[in-house]
C-alpha cells in the first residue's frame, strides 16, 4: 500500500489525492468477501492473491478518474463539479469495459468444477465479486471524494485568510 501510495503520489503531485484513490480498495475487499460467502467458498491464501489484483485494477479505475479531473481542472479551467461529471462521463466507459470484461474473463473459471479449478477459484472469486462491488463503489465514491477534497480545501483557505486578517489587526500599529 505504501508503494502504490507513492508511485501516485509522484504524478499526481498530491499527498491527497492518493488517498482518494486509495479509499476504494478496502471497498473491493468487501466485495471480495460477499463473494467468497455467496459462492460458498473459505477465504484462503490464493483469495489474498487474488485481493493484490483486486486492488490494482481498482486503482486503476480510479486512477482513471482522478487524472482525467485533473486534466480537466489544471489545463482546460474547467469548474470543479463541472470537470468532475465531465470526467465521469468521458471515461465511464473505459471503467465499466475494464471491470466488465475482467469479470467475464474469470466466470468460466468460477464455474468449473474440475479439480484443478478448485485450486484457482478463491483467487478468481476474489478478484471478480470484489471488481463488479469496487466498480460500483468507485462511479460513486470518488468523484464525491473530489468534490469533498475541493470544497474542504475552500473552507480552510477562507479560514486561514480570515485568521491572518484578524491577526494582522491585533498586531500594533507603529
Amino acid at each position: 500500500l505504501i508503494g502504490i501510495f507513492a508511485l501516485l503520489a509522484i504524478p499526481l503531485r498530491s499527498y491527497i489525492q492518493p488517498l482518494l484513490i486509495m479509499t476504494a480498495i478496502p471497498f473491493g475487499i468487501v466485495g471480495a468477501i460477499l463473494g467468497h460467502y455467496a459462492s460458498g467458498l473459505t477465504i484462503s491464501i490464493l483469495s489474498l492473491n487474488g485481493v493484490l489484483a483486486l486492488s490494482g485494477v481498482v486503482v486503476n479505475d480510479s486512477l482513471l478518474l482522478v487524472s482525467r479531473y485533473n486534466e480537466l481542472v489544471r489545463s482546460e479551467g474547467m469548474k470543479v463539479k463541472d470537470a468532475i461529471i465531465e470526467a465521469c462521463t468521458s471515461r465511464l466507459r473505459a471503467v465499466l469495459l475494464t471491470s466488465v470484461t475482467t469479470f467475464a474473463g474469470l466466470m468460466p473459471l468460477l464455474a468449473e468444477t474440475s479439480l484443478q479449478a478448485q485450486f484457482l477459484k478463491p483467487a478468481a472469486a476474489s478478484l471478480g465479486y470484489g471488481i463488479l462491488f469496487a466498480t460500483a463503489i468507485t462511479l460513486i465514491l470518488v468523484p464525491s471524494l473530489l468534490l469533498i477534497n475541493h470544497e474542504a480545501q475552500q473552507l480552510l483557505k477562507k479560514l486561514f485568510s480570515s485568521f491572518t486578517k484578524g491577526k494582522e489587526s491585533l498586531t500594533p500599529e507603529s
